[in-house]
């Protein structure tokens, strides 16, 4: 199980900008990275597993979307986001 449901509002509540705050690039990135995090833990057991490595792919492509629009629009925010989850870039 990647994260229960308890887990997403936490981060959700962690990383809103605003009250009722799901959709903005900051709450969709910390989701994301959390479920990569958990894939590569996952990976370190189970090398062969080709199926989630294809959806981990998927994953790491949609947050770094995420996160380019998120630079393109406000600097500061990316960069204090890349900060907060410990992204390098």
């Amino acid at each position: 199980m990647t994260m229960t449901a308890e887990g997403k509002v936490a981060l959700v509540k962690e990383y809103a900008t605003k009250a009722g705050d799901t959709g903005s690039p900051e709450v969709q990135v910390a989701i994301l990275t959390t479920r990569i995090n958990y894939l590569t833990e996952h990976f370190k057991t189970h090398k062969k597993d080709n199926h989630s490595r294809r959806g981990l792919l998927k994953m790491v492509a949609a947050r770094r979307s995420l996160l380019d629009y998120l630079k393109s629009k406000d600097e500061a925010r990316y960069q204090t986001l890349i900060k907060r989850l410990e992204i390098r870039r």
